[in-house]
């Protein structure tokens, strides 16, 4: 009797360590890539930029996004090495700067104020929600890219240079015309 018992256990365990590692890894073969469900960003009046909303990521678009703040001294920083990739992939692509700074902490008149300091000439906007900022991570700068179906290609924390930047663009905009 005191056998089955055990049995039993041990069976019971192995069921729930399956389970359990079904919930955390998936299937077998099961490598869905991450995907981040579109928000609706609102943008800022200011150079390059018109205001209005961007959805991130952008559907049917390859879409690169800079995560930054107005008192990142990396941000101010890497400003150059975004223009740079800018103008030399943002015809191709949805490409936005996004701070998570609310409207009371910094207004937009501001921001585009900021915007014009560092030269940036492409849509920025703020992600009020701060969705994007807690989910890719709580320091500045963070960049994403999403192909066009929105999954996650790129993300990296840090200063970037704009050859890397447009390397990881090129490669998803290659990817997708095979």
């Amino acid at each position: 009797m005191r056998r089955r018992e055990v049995l039993a256990g041990v069976a019971s365990a192995g069921t729930l360590a399956g389970a359990g590692a079904l919930a955390v890894y998936g299937l077998p073969g099961d490598d869905e890539e991450p995907r981040h469900d579109p928000v609706t960003i609102d943008t800022i009046e200011a150079t390059g930029s018109s205001e209005g909303t961007v959805q991130i990521p952008d559907e049917g678009s390859v879409t690169f996004v800079d995560l930054f703040a107005t008192t990142c001294g990396i941000c101010k920083e890497q400003m150059p090495a975004l223009g740079e990739a800018y103008d030399r992939v943002g015809d191709d692509v949805t490409f936005v700067s996004i701070t998570n700074e609310n409207e009371d902490q910094v207004p937009d008149a501001e921001i585009a104020d900021w915007w014009d300091e560092y030269d940036g000439h492409w849509p920025v906007g703020r992600d009020g929600t701060s969705d994007l900022i807690v989910h890719y991570g709580s320091g500045t700068p963070i960049g994403v890219l999403f192909d066009s179906d929105g999954i996650v290609r790129w993300e990296e924390g840090g200063r970037k240079e704009s050859d890397e930047i447009v390397s990881r663009i090129e490669d998803v905009l290659e990817s997708e015309r095979e």
